[in-house]
């Protein structure tokens, strides 16, 4: 069988920072395979048009440019918030929040999270990059289709693997 929109594929991946010898960012092994539904539209479109038609047994090796990834980072996705957002009711910040380099979860204008990284603050306000993490890299993938098989009614419905316990994971 071959990947197409609504089978349950399990393969194999590393993803590495910039090209094939580049530093790996994430790997899925055959003792811990990824499973997914294919073309639900959770996976990143230009992804799963490089792993389309692919059949059980099939090697795959491709880069991803930024802009079919998770973009280029932009300015504009940098923000400065009034420091009262991260204080209690106190006025008090808890010093465990506001650390460089951190992310929090922030609520976007249509109710939806956001994670933004905290860059720096001040008395005033803190500044936060909330471009994707991966925002503006190139990443590449190789790995292998273990298995590609047709959704149960129950995965069609949710749109997503369901593992045969019925365990969500």
């Amino acid at each position: 069988m071959t990947i197409d929109d609504h089978t349950i594929v399990t393969l194999t991946y590393e993803v590495r920072d910039g090209g094939e010898s580049g530093p790996l960012m994430e790997r899925m092994d055959v003792n811990y395979p990824f499973k997914f539904m294919f073309g639900a539209g959770k996976m990143l479109p230009a992804w799963e048009r490089r792993l389309f038609g692919l059949k059980s047994g099939t090697g795959f090796a491709f880069k991803l440019a930024p802009e079919d990834a998770y973009g280029v980072a932009g300015k504009e996705h940098v923000l400065s918030m009034p420091i009262h957002h991260f204080q209690d009711e106190r006025g008090e910040t808890d010093p465990t929040l506001l650390v460089a380099g951190q992310f929090v979860t922030l609520t976007s204008s249509d109710g939806k999270p956001v994670n933004a990284k905290i860059l720096k603050w001040d008395d005033e306000a803190v500044t936060l990059d909330a471009n994707h993490a991966l925002a503006g890299k190139t990443l590449f993938f190789s790995g292998a289709v273990l298995e590609v098989r047709k959704a149960t009614v129950d995965e069609l419905i949710q749109k997503r693997f369901i593992a045969e316990d019925g365990v969500r994971r």
